[in-house]
């Protein structure tokens, strides 16, 4: 997923970013309310982890101005307060869901899983495409027994694709999904990685196409 961190500690950004791209996600970060929302007007992202406490406009207006909007990305509020009013108040402007803070790097992650998978209307972790599985909630692939050795971003690209099976992926799309607006990317990186990822997924996995001039497609057999 291409997330996108709204945090003004540059200590837990950091932490964050780290943890989310370790796990295969293109991640971006702003450290304001109105800098969220000049970004999140021009890019698609699959969810905001949005920090209450934010130095100019509060969390809470950064929400209620994005529904007002119209725009219904899934959101996740970030908080040091204990209150339950608060909490109340996140949920009833449009929240997804709500982690207080201190809170642990699993958790965390596991919030996120589940978020992008209601998003995506998919009720499980697994994806099952003939010979191959992916085990979304560990970021691992095998095919038979054979477990691929996939980097971070071969793993993004293979998951954005075995999510679309069988429909063509603009290039843009994968791009957007892979890489973060800040990550130093090469003008064929994304051709690199889906050229390692074919070698790995040979002679007996699902083939990746290419449909030039637009894109790519994961065969769904």
């Amino acid at each position: 997923m291409r997330i996108l961190i709204v945090e003004d500690d540059a200590a837990l950004a950091r932490g964050i970013i780290a943890l989310l791209r370790a796990a295969g996600h293109a991640v971006d970060h702003v450290a304001t309310g109105e800098d969220a929302l000049m970004v999140v007007a021009g890019e698609a992202y699959a969810l905001v982890v949005l920090d209450v406490g934010l130095p100019d406009i509060d969390g809470f207006a950064v929400l209620q101005t994005l529904r007002r909007q119209g725009n219904r990305v899934p959101v996740l509020m970030l908080t040091a307060r204990d209150a339950l009013d608060d909490r109340v108040r996140g949920l009833d402007l449009g929240a997804d869901d709500y982690l207080r803070k201190p809170f642990a790097p699993a958790e965390l992650e596991a919030r996120i899983r589940a978020l992008g998978r209601r998003r995506g209307g998919d009720p499980t972790p697994e994806l099952v495409l003939g010979a191959l599985v992916l085990d979304r909630s560990r970021g691992t692939a095998q095919i038979g027994e054979r477990t691929l050795d996939l980097r971070r971003r071969e793993w993004a690209v293979l998951d954005a694709l075995a999510a679309r099976a069988g429909q063509i992926v603009p290039r843009e799309t994968l791009q957007s999904e892979v890489f973060g607006y800040d990550e130093p990317v090469g003008p064929n990186a994304l051709e690199v990685n889906i050229t390692r990822l074919r070698g790995k997924l040979a002679p007996d996995g699902p083939t990746i196409r290419t449909v030039r001039g637009v894109g790519y497609m994961l065969d769904a057999q």
